[in-house]
């Protein structure tokens, strides 16, 4: 059965740091995040589906469970008998101010695609959804053949391609290739959900308005531009015609705010919802998500905030 959302990428141990001494270890990665939230919104009947590479170690095993128990289809996990998953590691001080720290750089999602077979053995889904991320941990000859077979797809019409550019300077071998690669997948998709302050740190915009100009010239199938607490502008609908975006009534940390937007917004697109619902749904996830500590926050604080 075709999938609803393909999301592709590279999902981590999260060993975090608890308030109260010890660690507690979870699994986030920026689209596995995503993927996770479309999941929970879009409900039961979501088929949601997750392509990665990971090792055969006891806390990959235990990230296809946790995977699994989300509702996610992990038959596009392979397993790595020579590497791990990555791990990272995140505290917080007495101020709030979070550190994180990285054991990714040889992990077993950076030999995704190293072969086209991978690619052709891709399911069929509604949306393909990646992230700049997802471009950077891979080597740039398994870059450039996602990048191709993406646009095969779009061509043909088999989905609709979803990305957002999710900029991290220290993933790539420099700002040249990152604006080619991301620009060439802007070219590509037809869902745009960039971050203003990534778009204009890696393409030099003037301004806000300059960015949002950008996208406004293409012909997106739907566009939400992220803007942090200032909520989301489409280039779809005019401006008087966006909704109000109440703030979030607590911020506890900020991290997964975009992954968990794109989550909302695009299982709300999959439900056929309209641009301005959509931006509300993004923006009603993310809300919730910053008030608790975590990627992915448990389901039933989940519940609690609707």
């Amino acid at each position: 059965m075709k999938l609803h959302l393909l999301a592709i990428g590279e999902v981590m141990a999260e060993i975090r740091q608890e308030p109260a001494g010890g660690f507690r270890v979870g699994f986030a990665g920026d689209t596995f995040n995503t993927a996770v939230y479309c999941a929970r919104e879009f409900g039961p009947s979501a088929r949601v589906g997750y392509c990665t590479r990971v090792g055969r170690d006891p806390l990959s095993r235990a990230f296809l469970d946790a995977a699994k128990d989300e509702g996610i289809d992990v038959s596009q996990v392979d397993m790595d008998g020579e590497r791990n998953i990555g791990i990272y590691a995140v505290s917080t001080d007495k101020a709030g101010e979070r550190s994180f720290h990285y054991w990714r750089g040889d992990s077993a999602a950076r030999r995704l695609f190293a072969s086209g077979e991978t690619l052709a053995s891709l399911p069929a889904a509604s949306v393909v959804y990646l992230s700049g991320i997802t471009l950077a941990v891979l080597h740039p000859s398994a870059r450039r053949r996602l990048i191709a077979h993406l646009r095969g797809l779009r061509g043909r019409g088999a989905c609709h391609v979803a990305f957002d550019s999710n900029y991290r300077p220290q993933l790539w071998e420099d700002a040249a290739t990152a604006r080619r690669s991301i620009g060439e997948m802007w070219q590509v998709a037809d869902i745009a959900l960039p971050s203003l302050d990534d778009e204009i740190a890696l393409f030099g915009d003037a301004d806000e308005e300059a960015a949002i100009a950008r996208f406004a010239a293409v012909d997106w199938r739907a566009c939400a531009i992220k803007r942090g607490a200032l909520g989301p502008v489409s280039p779809l609908l005019a401006r008087d015609a966006h909704p109000e975006f109440a703030p979030a009534p607590d911020v506890v940390d900020t991290t997964a705010a975009g992954d968990s937007f794109n989550g909302g917004y695009l299982a709300a697109l999959l439900r056929g919802e309209d641009e301005s619902r959509c931006l509300l749904a993004g923006h009603d996830v993310a809300s919730r998500v910053v008030g608790a500590a975590g990627a992915l926050i448990a389901r039933n604080i989940e519940n609690d905030g609707r």
